[in-house]
This record gives structure tokens, C-alpha cells and sequence, in this order.
């Protein structure tokens, strides 16, 4: 669905997005339901949970997408790399695009793609990793682990937690009592907003520990680069073209996104001081000719074409090298607070893997 009508469904007061939540209310309960029954099975043990192959932290959330996942898994399989482990990070794989995203993230971690997250993890022990990062994994409870990292985005409201279809929650705040560290993410929201998170947080679950993260813009750089030859493909030895983000200031910015929270996006843009057309597109979207082309018609009318690194794996291969080029950016994780909490399941992963390692 066009991401402009699901956040009106979403959140929007107008009278048609009212009744386009209202006759999606009785599947909403089903949802909701549905979901809940299956918590309860797993929890009294009706419902088996398989052992991980490995030790296995999870990074998952509440909601539909726009909440760090991404990077902060990469963030994770980096300290844990430099901690001396052999990570691996296994997703379930809805697109071409997160694999490909880890990949260049990580170079040196072992990503594996596969539904069954308990066949992932296995097949990530063969292939050499002492520890996994599971993807989006909160609500995939057949895999036991170590710890739950659950993502709370403060640049989404908390206010209205309609259940899918009619909202983007796929659990209420209640399930992070499953939780061993919530993380509220920040890309453009203010103070204010960060302390409504912690404070619904708080109330649903009162002694979990919570963190929060900072989602930064790094510097822009080239899609046209042999960075995105394809895997097996030597890449030409020279630089990678790069911009500061500052350079941003003052330009005319056309903003391609196809990302769960692409308004966020665009705001950390704006927040660099471009003046930004979006053109935005569903989570996920495989770009096309004719994407290609509306692209290129509506750069005409600006002074760059910037996108996510997410997007830039999808763009590259279809992105004709005479067109205008493409900037991307990557976010940057950097912990405001609780950090100590992060620190210390990434040592109880660190000290199982120690344990499980034959001698």
C-alpha cells in the first residue's frame, strides 16, 4: 500500500481514514486474538520452543517496520566481532534488500536468510558463527535465546495502538514483560517525545530496563560505485565518491524512500537543513524501469537525489550509469543512555558462547 494512505489509515482524523479503521476493527481483533492465544500456548508450554544452535540474541519490536532494526542489528554483530566472536545475522528475508544491507554493513559476519529461524541459526553454526543476531525475531518465539532487545520508536505515536490491519502493532506494549532491554529509537523526534516513549514503556512493563538509541545520518555517498557490484564481482579499485552530510544545507533534496518510517527519514534530512520533495514508495519496494524513470523526470527539478542504504542496494542495479546520480546515507547508532544494559547482554552472549565452545 501506498505509505501516504497507510498512515492516513494509520492516523489520520479525517472522516474517510475514521471509517477505513472502523471496518478494519473486527479483523483487528482477530488479529489481536490470534496473537495473544499464541503467546499464552507458548508461555504454558503447550506450544514447543526449540534450542538455538548457538547462542542468539533478538532484535525485534512491537509495530510494523520504522524502528532501527536494521542498524541496530548491525550494531550488535559489530561489537560483537569486535569482542572476538564470529557472529551471524539470520533474518527471515522479506526482500533482496536487508541481506544485501547487512552484507555491507558487516562484510566479515555471516548473514543467513530463512523463515525457520531455528534452521537459520543451525545453518549458521555450520557455516562458523559462535552467536546470532535474529533479525525482527520477537514474535518468533519457536527459538529460544539469550536476550529480546525489543525497539520502541519515538518518532511514531504511542498514543493510538490499534492492531493490525487498522494500526501498525503487532503486539501491545503489555508483551514487553517478555522483553530483557527495551530501546527507544530516535531518528527526528524531540526531547518530548523520547520521554512519552520511556514513560509508556515504564508503565508497561515496570522493571525492564530501557535504553535509548540515536539514529543518525552519516555521510552521503555515491550509488554509482562498484560498491554494489554484485557478490563474487571484484569491485574497481578506487574511492568511494563521498559528500559531507553538510553539504545538504541549503539544496534542493528529492528523498527516495521505501523504508517502514520514511517520514523519519525525510525529517532527518530536513533536520540537516535540505529543502526535501519525498518520493516515498511501500517498504520493500523493488524499484523498476518506471520507478527509474520518475526518478530521474523529478531530479530534474532539484539539486541531488538522496536515498537510504536500503534503497541504494535495490536502486544500484537497475540505475543506468548515464542518469543523474544517487546519494545514500546509512544511520548511525549512538546510545543517549542506558548503554551499561546493551553492554551487559552482549556479555552474558559472549560468555555463553565461551561455554558452548568445545575445548
Amino acid at each position: 500500500m501506498n505509505p501516504a494512505l497507510l498512515e492516513r489509515l494509520w492516523f489520520g482524523d479525517d472522516p474517510l481514514a475514521r471509517a477505513a479503521r472502523a471496518a478494519a476493527l473486527p479483523a483487528a481483533a482477530l488479529f489481536r486474538t490470534a496473537a495473544a492465544t499464541r503467546n499464552r500456548l507458548y508461555d504454558a508450554g503447550m506450544l514447543r520452543q526449540s534450542n538455538a544452535a548457538i547462542p542468539a540474541i533478538s532484535i525485534g519490536n512491537l509495530t510494523v517496520g520504522g524502528t532501527g532494526k536494521t542498524p541496530l542489528a548491525a550494531w550488535l554483530a559489530g561489537r560483537l566481532m569486535e569482542s572476538g566472536a564470529h557472529p551471524a545475522i539470520v533474518l527471515r528475508g522479506y526482500g533482496d534488500d536487508e541481506p544485501r544491507v547487512h552484507e555491507l554493513l558487516n562484510p566479515a559476519a555471516i548473514v543467513v536468510t530463512d523463515a525457520d529461524r531455528v534452521r537459520g541459526v543451525a545453518r549458521a553454526a555450520v557455516l562458523g558463527a559462535d552467536v546470532a543476531v535474529l533479525d525482527d525475531a520477537f514474535q518468533h518465539r519457536r527459538i529460544r535465546r539469550a536476550a529480546d532487545l525489543v525497539l520502541v520508536s519515538a518518532d511514531r505515536p504511542l498514543r493510538q495502538r490499534r492492531s493490525l490491519p487498522a494500526g501498525p502493532w503487532r503486539e501491545p506494549l503489555a508483551a514487553l514483560e517478555r522483553a530483557t532491554v527495551a530501546i527507544v529509537t530516535r531518528k527526528a523526534a524531540g526531547d518530548a517525545a523520547v520521554d512519552a516513549a520511556i514513560e509508556a514503556v515504564s508503565r508497561a512493563a515496570h522493571d525492564l530496563p530501557i535504553a535509548v538509541a540515536r539514529l543518525s545520518l552519516g555521510e552521503l555517498r555515491s550509488v554509482a560505485d562498484d560498491l554494489f557490484a554484485p557478490p563474487g564481482v571484484a569491485a574497481a579499485a578506487k574511492p568511494v565518491a563521498s559528500r559531507s552530510l553538510s553539504d545538504l544545507r541549503g539544496l534542493r533534496v528529492l528523498a527516495v524512500a521505501a523504508l517502514g518510517e520514511p517520514r523519519a527519514f525525510v525529517s532527518q534530512l530536513e533536520s540537516a537543513g535540505a529543502l526535501v520533495t519525498p518520493l516515498l514508495y511501500p517498504d520493500h519496494h523493488a524499484y523498476g524501469d518506471a520507478d527509474v524513470s520518475e526518478i530521474t523526470r523529478q531530479s530534474a527539478s532539484v539539486d541531488l537525489v538522496v536515498c537510504s542504504l536500503k534503497d541504494a542496494v535495490k536502486l544500484a542495479p537497475v540505475w543506468p550509469r548515464v542518469a543523474p546520480n544517487v546519494w545514500y546515507v546509512t544511520q548511525k547508532v549512538s546510545f543517549e543512555h542506558g548503554e551499561r544494559d546493551i553492554a551487559r547482554v552482549l556479555e552474558l552472549a559472549l560468555s555463553l558462547r565461551s561455554a558452548s565452545t568445545p575445548t
